[in-house]
């Protein structure tokens, strides 16, 4: 690996060393810096630009040109005469300093050449042919090159430190904005500008008297010949494996005009090409948001899905996929506006693990656990969606939109374990949800702006569990205690459950302009929720019938029949002020709480009051440079499961027994952020701290046999607090066509177990560190150096784990002749605990791509992945019981043969 960075290193040394220095600053007619002014540098002799710049708030620019070149200059600004001159660049360092006179005759002004980026307001307008090189192939290749863009390892898009709410196409959402839908499947060749829209509000009315400093949207202009049109791609493919054929299809297919759009994405493949994945899909917000969200109050409805094992960086043993998605807008009339879409997703997927766990405390006889599974899952998820707005004047706008999910998953099981010995998981759910929203704003003058915004759920789940363990002495003291019949072949236990969940979330909010400065917020608002919860825990005997014997524990309870309602009245107020560069918006909510469960015939019921205080501060200290700091405090509330007194079985070695006399927990929240977006040098700079107490908690107490693995956890309210400290900080800078980055993120946790009525104190941290170098070349090849360090610690008390992963990563892409397009991409991982290496994995992906000319609709391509053959990787993970160390198989090397048709 050394010997990849060390060819880097020089192949930026040989770049770089022909540069020379071109600075300079541009002023008015009476010497007034400009800030945001344009410079662009055409080469005479290939007549391409080789650089450009935008100044600082002192007007100074700083381009890097070829030395002994000769450059026309172009230099512009908004409402200024355009000024060209030609300059001739030596060996060394240039100054030179413009100035721009006011322009009368604006529509007379002619540019030669196209900014790559310009600046409007709170817009910035990326050109995106300006940072192509020709082997960017989706909207993500694009995005990667521009300064101040990053696209993270899960596909979503940030901007100067932040992540984007929304990508739309020709300013129509593009399946709800999600960014990964966008940033994997549409065509980078597609793609004319790409506007960043900075302080984004849905609403316009709302724009300025609400606090959008962290929306961000994406709008991506097509190109001329795109309009009106179908374009996109056609891939089919076929390869080999090991012992398996390989195919895959994906259709991509995109039409927008004026009137309306109509996005279509197909995916059938069994490569591993994971399109949506299960994430994605319970993810999926639609594009809804809570109304209550900074009310102060968070209902948890819980998420009884099944437990199923997550995909590592979308690799597993074996990936079957099928995805389609179609999306569409239509607008008969100006003032309405029509969408929606409809994603299916189906998988079937294979997982091999081999793990082994730590439990935190050796002196209460818990065994470590080392254990093997065999994982199959299937799952089928659907969802639709249709949206309405009407706006009929800049006065009044009406929202409606409808969402509906519905998914068929099992999970199969086999599994190993060193204390238990074989059994056998079988979980199975069908859960479907509806949720509908109405938003209504209206403005009656320029003083007066209101707003009602109202959501309902309606969801269902019914997971089923069961388990077939073999007959263990291990095991034979919890078959006792649950009362199941031991003189059976095994232990064959079963659990069904039902949750039904009914939420309606409504608020109203008034909004009084003061002045320019200061306005007022008055908010009136309720959440009513109703959930219904069965579970009945049971046992299937050899000869057929069912066992639904008593437990000896638990007071005999091993069902639940509950019924639980909530309600939260409240009233906000909020006063903002802008005085100089400080915007302050201090505020609170007052709530009317009532909660209450039935079960076993008996009520449990909790009212109270509580006055919720929030905080915000701006420190605007430049247009692209500002300090955050926020404060608030929120009341959580448990789901029904928590509350319910019969034992629930989670899995094979987890039983848990709710207590109905939970009450709510309190979490002070504190977060301070600066960002800094330097467009002289490109220089992003971005640091977050995030600090978080939660006082009476719920924490689980588990109750663990001698010798056993198996627990029964009891929730209680803690009397001890737990705390979460997170900080990350990101710089970036632009060194000419080379982009270096730095960036680290520490989380430290600080959470009470309790463990057969002991308490112990875990403290958790994890530290992350990544370096990079990449280039932007518009004719040589570039690359993408980085290098990630990893280090968890985990602290129990009486134990202490520690382990480490180093991971050195390069990826390079070219076009060769102009027809080929090359790109490859190796990452190095060496994990390992404080003295010796654990393990070492490594993954190679090459592809080569021939395609005739830049206007060729036909395009053929082979890829090669995992080229090393690596068989498995490792990773860590812990919670509150124990430290978990797990080996994950992956799929072996494979070749891809494609061709891809462009529309």
């Amino acid at each position: 690996m050394k010997y990849i960075f060390f060819l880097a290193t020089l192949f930026v040394t040989t770049i770089s060393v022909a540069q020379v220095s071109f600075t300079g600053v541009i002023k008015d007619s009476i010497g007034q810096p400009l800030e945001l002014a344009n410079i662009v540098a055409i080469n005479k002799a290939t007549n391409k630009m080789d650089a450009y710049a935008i100044t600082n708030d002192k007007g100074k620019f700083k381009l890097s040109l070829e030395a002994n070149s000769t450059y026309n200059v172009q230099v512009s600004y908004i409402g200024m005469k355009t000024k060209t001159e030609e300059i001739s660049t030596q060996e060394n360092s240039l100054v030179k300093d413009f100035s721009l006179f006011e322009d009368s005759a604006l529509n007379e002004v002619e540019l030669t050449y196209e900014m790559p980026v310009t600046i409007s307001g709170d817009t910035l307008i990326y050109n995106a042919d300006s940072f192509k090189s020709g082997t960017e192939r989706k909207l993500e290749d694009v995005l990667k090159k521009l300064p101040g863009v990053e696209v993270n390892d899960d596909g979503e898009i940030e901007v100067e430190g932040k992540k984007v709410g929304k990508v739309m196409v020709e300013g129509k959402d593009f399946f709800d904005g999600d960014s990964k839908l966008a940033t994997k499947n549409i065509p980078a060749d597609a793609v004319d500008k790409v506007q960043v829209l900075k302080n984004y509000s849905e609403v316009g009315q709302l724009g300025g008297v609400t606090n959008n400093q962290d929306n961000i949207a994406i709008n991506i202009k097509l190109k001329e010949g795109k309009k009106n049109f179908w374009f996109g791609t056609v891939t089919a493919g076929a390869g080999v494996a090991t012992n398996q054929d390989l195919y895959l299809a994906q259709p991509k297919l995109f039409y927008y005009s004026p009137t309306y759009s109509i996005n279509f994405i197909g995916d059938l493949n069994n490569i591993g090409e994971t399109a949506f994945s299960r994430r994605d899909f319970f993810n999926f917000s639609g594009g809804f948001q809570q109304p209550s969200t900074k009310s102060g109050t968070n209902i948890n409805l819980g998420g009884n899905d099944l437990g199923f094992l997550q995909l590592q960086n979308n690799r597993a043993k074996d990936i079957n996929n099928k995805f389609g998605a179609l999306n569409f807008s239509y607008a008969p009339k100006k003032t309405l506006d029509l969408g929606g879409f409809v994603i299916f997703s189906s998988s079937r997927i294979d997982l091999q693990e081999n793990s082994s766990k730590i439990y935190t405390d050796d002196n209460l006889g818990i065994p470590n656990e080392q254990t093997q599974s065999l994982t199959e899952q299937k799952s089928d998820l659907g969802m639709v969606k249709l949206s309405a707005k009407y706006k009929p004047n800049a006065s009044n706008q009406l929202d409606y939109d409808i969402i509906g999910k519905l998914s068929n998953e099992t999970q199969n099981q086999n599994f190993a374990s060193s204390v238990i010995g074989d059994l056998d998981q079988i979980e199975s759910n069908n859960p479907y949800s509806i949720k509908q929203s109405l938003n209504y704003y209206y403005t009656l003058n320029e003083k007066n702006i209101f707003a009602f915004e109202g959501q309902h759920l309606l969801s269902k789940e019914d997971p089923f569990y069961n388990a077939f363990i073999e007959q263990n002495a291990t095991y034979a003291n919890t078959g006792t205690a649950l009362g199941f019949d031991p003189n059976q072949n095994g232990y064959d236990i079963a659990q069904e459950k039902e949750v039904k969940s009914n939420q309606l979330d409504v608020k109203v909010d008034y909004w009084n302009i003061l002045n320019k400065k200061s306005d007022i917020n008055f908010t009136l608002g309720t959440i009513q929720s109703v959930q219904d919860f069965n579970s009945n825990l049971f046992q299937n005997l050899d000869s057929g019938e069912t066992n639904n014997s008593t437990p000896s524990i638990n007071d005999g309870l091993d069902f639940n029949d509950v019924n639980y309602l909530f309600s939260d009245v409240y009233l906000g107020f909020h006063y903002r002020l802008k005085t100089g560069k400080f915007t302050f918006t201090p505020g609170f909510s007052a709530h009317a709480y009532a909660a209450t469960n039935t079960q076993f015939n008996e009520e449990y019921k909790q009212t109270f009051t509580r006055v919720l205080p929030d905080f915000n501060m701006r420190l605007q200290l430049k247009n692209s440079e500002q300090l955050i700091f926020n404060y608030r405090t929120q009341t959580n509330f448990t789901d029904v499961s928590q509350l319910a007194r019969g034992l629930v079985l989670n899995n094979y070695n987890s039983l848990n027994a709710g207590n109905p006399e939970l009450e709510n927990s309190l979490s002070h929240n504190l977060n301070l952020t600066y960002f800094s977006f330097n467009m002289f040098n490109y220089t992003n700079v971005t640091a977050n701290i995030n600090y978080n107490k939660s006082i009476d908690n719920i924490r689980n107490q588990s109750l663990f046999e001698p010798g056993s693995v198996v627990s029964i956890g009891a929730p209680f309210n803690s009397n001890f607090a737990d705390e979460t400290v997170t900080a990350f900080g990101r710089f970036e800078r632009a060194f000419g066509k080379l982009r270096a980055s730095a960036n680290g993120t520490f989380n430290y946790s600080k959470f009470n177990q309790f463990i057969n009525t002991r308490r112990t104190v875990n403290e958790n941290y994890t530290q992350n560190y990544r370096v990079g170098l990449r280039s932007n070349f518009r004719e040589a090849p570039n690359f993408n150096v980085s290098y990630n360090y990893t280090i968890n610690d985990n602290d129990q008390g009486s134990t202490r784990s520690k382990f480490y992963t180093h991971a050195p990563s390069v990826e390079f892409d070219a076009l060769i002749l102009k027809s080929f397009t090359f790109k490859t991409d190796y990452t190095y991982n060496d994990f390992r605990n404080s003295e010796t290496s654990i393990n070492t994995f490594d993954f190679w992906n090459a592809s080569l791509a021939y395609r005739k000319d830049q206007d060729s609709k036909w395009e053929y391509e082979v890829k090669a992945t995992n080229l090393l053959n690596t068989k498995s990787q490792n990773n860590t993970s812990n919670n509150a019981l124990f430290v978990s160390s797990t080996e994950y198989f992956i799929q072996p090397r494979f070749v891809t043969f494609r061709v891809i048709y462009s529309l």
